[in-house]
């Protein structure tokens, strides 16, 4: 065992750390006051919760199997700025490092400019932590930081942001060699795989389905949010999971957020990098509203986060709780869910597309020529009932999905790729990134009312038609609103100036089902 007693009776470090709060971080300074006494003691002040407390039992144990004794001390621990809670594991590292200063084993010069970030096990391995790359983006372009200290399962994840150095540690006795410049460690270099994606899904394996395909090209094309009705067995799941692969590839700035709120979460896999897909999120039914929207006991990003500039699929639509349903209608219309608690208020951000599926009725088959319906109206009626009207006019494109016929799923005939599809949608997108370039508006599903009038603008025939089918159909304003987008996202997969009554026709044909099936 190594006795570092320290000359002085006391002494005080100042460590370099950092804490998320939402998908940013803000960077904690960790005290550590050590002083002689006849029995060992350890307080610790700053807010901070459960699993930060129980930091000093891990601390202690890996200290003493790496062969550090820690005489008897009267340790302070004092986390600042008070007022932000500090939550997690990540704090063990700093203490640990602060710790070993205050005995002495590290001076100023070894900790001095490095922000540690990792929790500690008790051997003394350091484990992975969350939000390392909102740390690591957080410190970019801060002059003062010479290093940003993380675990080596999340070196390449933090490094993904180039302006800071990022060095992942394995081990608390490889990060002291370190420290002390015994044996240096690399800065670790981001391995992207962004160039070298390969979809594994792809709509040429769908057969059939023409109408449905090309709601979704629509959906893809404009940010729409797209809802798909058929009996079982018709293909909605099949189609929903490919949606992804004619989305827009993930820019830079849209992996970057969107890494970040999967390693908040902790969802991200230990060893990644930047996400290089777009997410597809698929939660049961049965989930809770705070697994949806975000919140729990540490605030963490819901399913409408982690779908973030990706897909949220919720299949069988009506089995998902009413409260659960109606949480999203907030992030559907801002593009953000706000977690208010008394302590803190949290925002995280969820720009999603949505594709909803669901069985026209309880047993699937209303409408379907192949087999029977065994339902009441009744029954129909309240099985859809469970759908709010406010939730359905977010809801752009709402397409029937029927059953395959026998010829269909015989034939050989090869369907359309993804590849061609995204690239009809990706010359759609740059349009509509042309169009708004001087404007907080990526897509047209997000255009709001002044830029509507702008770029929707109708001709007499197209108005009239417009007109006539909210009349016929008892639509809302909203949902008039939600045509003209549509109208215009059709007419931009036309490379078409203006909108035209063919893009308006086809725009009311995806509002149908509102007459059909929700009365």
């Amino acid at each position: 065992m190594r006795d570092f007693r320290g000359s002085h009776p006391a002494m005080l470090s100042k460590v370099w750390s950092a804490a998320t709060l939402g998908i940013d971080a803000v960077r904690i300074v960790v005290e550590v006051h050590a002083r002689l006494a006849e029995l060992p003691r350890f307080v610790m002040v700053g807010l901070a919760d459960l699993a930060v407390r129980e930091s000093h039992a891990r601390v202690w144990s890996a200290l003493a199997n790496c062969g550090f004794r820690v005489p008897c001390r009267f340790i302070t621990v004092s986390l600042s700025p008070g007022d932000v809670r500090k939550e997690g594991s990540g704090f063990d590292l700093p203490i640990a490092v602060g710790l070993l200063k205050a005995l002495e084993i590290l001076t100023d010069a070894d900790i001095a400019g490095r922000v540690f970030v990792g929790e500690l096990s008790l051997d003394g391995t350091i484990t992975p932590v969350r939000g390392t790359l909102s740390i690591s983006a957080a410190l970019a372009g801060d002059e003062t930081i010479r290093e940003l200290i993380v675990p080596a399962a999340n070196a390449n994840e933090a490094a993904a942001v180039q302006q800071v150095s990022v060095v992942g540690v394995p081990h608390l006795l490889a990060l002291v060699a370190h420290l002390k410049g015994h044996q240096p460690i690399a800065p670790a270099t981001s391995v992207n795989a962004r160039d070298s994606e390969v979809d594994d899904l792809d709509f040429a394996e769908v057969r059939g389905q023409t109408q449905a395909k090309r709601a979704l090209e629509v959906a893809a094309a404009g940010g729409h949010n797209v809802m798909m009705i058929g009996p079982p067995g018709s293909g909605k799941t099949m189609l929903a999971k490919r949606l992804p692969s004619i989305l827009p590839r993930l820019s830079l700035e849209e992996g970057i957020v969107t890494t970040k709120i999967h390693s908040v979460a902790g969802v991200l896999p230990p060893g990644s990098g930047l996400l290089a897909r777009r997410p597809f999120r698929a939660p049961h039914h049965t989930i809770s509203t705070a697994g949806m929207a975000g919140g729990g006991t540490q605030l963490r990003p819901g399913e409408v986060s982690l779908a973030h500039h990706g897909v949220l699929f919720l299949d069988e639509l009506p089995e998902f709780r009413r409260e659960t349903l109606e949480a999203m209608r907030q992030p559907i219309e801002d593009g953000v869910v706000i977690i208010a608690r008394a302590a803190r208020t949290v925002t995280f951000p969820a720009r999603f597309t949505l594709a909803a599926a669901l069985n026209p009725c309880p047993c699937g088959y209303y409408n379907d020529s192949r087999r029977p319906c065994t339902c009441t109206p009744h029954q129909i009626s309240r099985y859809l009932a469970k759908i709010s009207g406010p939730l359905l006019d977010r809801i752009d494109l709402q397409v029937e999905v029927a059953a395959l016929t026998t010829d269909e799923i015989a034939s050989e005939e090869a369907s359309e790729s993804s590849t061609s599809i995204r690239a009809r949608v990706e010359a759609a997108r740059q349009i509509q990134r042309d169009r708004f370039r001087r404007a907080a508006i990526r897509c047209n599903a997000e255009l709001t009312t002044r830029a509507m009038r702008r770029v929707c603008e109708l001709d007499d025939a197209s108005r009239r038609m417009l007109v006539s089918a909210i009349d016929r159909l008892g639509l809302s304003a909203r949902a008039h609103d939600r045509i003209l987008k549509v109208a215009r996202t059709i007419a931009d997969l036309d490379a078409a100036e203006k909108i035209a009554a063919t893009h308006v026709a086809e725009a009311v044909q995806y509002r149908a089902l509102d007459r059909a099936y929700f009365r």
